[in-house]
């Protein structure tokens, strides 16, 4: 083997050179100021795009990372219970007011028969029917209300022994509707 000579140089700086020509911040290893990273920040308009290029690939349901979550942490924020507290209060308003109103336009059929003995039957007989209908979807509404409170909260509380799967199917197949 032949030798070879290596000339090494050691170039030294002192102090006052030495910090204009050395990089001493920790902008080499990855730190980014708060503009940086505010500005690398999707906005609205892009997280919705990629939201929607996305939509299939997110899972329908699951505690993080799914649709459920969006729906529940969504939910929270605009208090979706309250106000859909107060929608389902006032369709049953709305019920109970076009309840009233076949009532009365029945009522004005019946006066203006006076004394045809079977159209007042037929019409008692209709109302009673309507009446038992109106109570009927007030029952399955109300259900649903409930069973649909009892889901967001479980879900929030995380307190359910069973899947929310299970929870929902309960209550779509719940033999009181």
């Amino acid at each position: 083997m032949a030798e070879e000579r290596l000339d090494l140089r050691k170039e030294v700086f002192n102090k006052a050179q030495y910090t204009k020509t050395i990089n001493t911040t920790f902008g080499e290893l990855g730190v980014v100021t708060l503009t940086e990273e505010l500005q690398a920040q999707p906005s609205i308009q892009e997280f919705f795009g990629l939201y929607n290029s996305l939509f299939y690939d997110i899972p329908a349901l699951g505690e993080t990372n799914s649709h459920q979550y969006l729906v529940r942490t969504s939910g929270e924020y605009i208090n979706y219970d309250e106000i859909n507290g107060e929608i389902l209060a006032l369709q049953a308003e709305i019920a109970q007011l076009r309840q009233d109103l076949l009532n009365a336009q029945i009522n004005q059929l019946k006066s203006q028969t006076l004394g045809d003995e079977q159209t007042n039957q037929a019409l008692d007989v209709f109302q009673t029917e309507l009446n038992n209908a109106s109570e009927e979807l007030t029952n399955a509404s109300t259900s649903i209300s409930n069973n649909a409170t009892e889901l967001a909260s479980n879900s929030a509380a995380n307190t359910t022994g069973g899947s929310s799967d299970s929870l929902l199917s309960s209550i779509f197949n719940s033999p009181n509707q």
